[in-house]
C-alpha cells in the first residue's frame, strides 16, 4: 500500500499560488508604472516606490520559481519511491536514495532527495512534506525516516 509523504498542498503551491501571486503583484506593479494608481489626494506615486515594487516583483518571481517549481508529489511503499510532477510518475527503489536534506528556513520545509542513479526527473528531486504546525526550524521527521528506509532497502515502510 502506498503512502503519500508529500503535502496535499503541493499542487496548490506548485501551480496555483505562483499564478495568483505573480499576476496579482504584477498587475499592481504595472498599474503603478502606468500611473493608474493614485494616493489619497490624487497624487502619483513617487519614482522610488515604482522601482521598489518592480524590484520586489522580480525578486518575488525568482524566489517563487526557485522554491516551488521543482516540487514533486511523492509517495512510498515498502520498496519504492513514487515521484510525480502531476503529468508523469516514475518509480525508483528506496535503495537508490543517496541522501536526504531539507531547508528548515523556508516555511514549506522543502525536502530534497538525492539519488545514486538519476531518475527521469534527475539526480535530485524536491518535495513539500506534510505540514507540521509550530515546528519552525526543527527537522521534519520524514527526513530521518527516508534515510532509515534507504539504508534498510525499504524495510519498515
Amino acid at each position: 500500500m502506498q503512502e503519500q509523504i508529500s503535502s496535499l498542498q503541493t499542487f496548490l503551491m506548485k501551480y496555483i499560488f505562483p499564478v495568483f501571486w505573480i499576476s496579482g503583484f504584477g498587475i499592481g506593479t504595472i498599474n503603478l508604472w502606468l500611473g493608474t494608481l493614485h494616493g489619497p489626494n490624487g497624487q502619483l506615486p513617487e519614482s522610488f516606490i515604482k522601482w521598489q515594487f518592480l524590484i520586489m516583483w522580480v525578486v518575488g518571481i525568482t524566489f517563487i520559481l526557485w522554491a516551488v517549481s521543482p516540487l514533486k508529489r511523492v509517495r512510498i511503499d515498502a520498496n519504492n519511491l513514487y515521484i510525480s510532477n502531476y503529468f508523469k510518475e516514475v518509480a525508483t527503489p528506496l535503495s537508490n536514495i543517496k541522501a536526504v536534506t531539507e531547508n528548515c528556513w523556508l516555511n514549506i520545509h522543502p525536502v530534497a532527495i538525492h539519488f545514486k542513479k538519476p531518475t527521469e526527473f534527475g539526480d535530485k528531486i524536491s518535495f513539500m512534506p506534510k505540514i507540521r504546525h509550530f515546528a519552525f526550524f526543527s527537522s521534519h521527521p520524514i527526513v530521518s525516516r527516508l534515510e532509515r528506509l534507504s539504508k534498510g532497502s525499504g524495510k519498515n515502510a
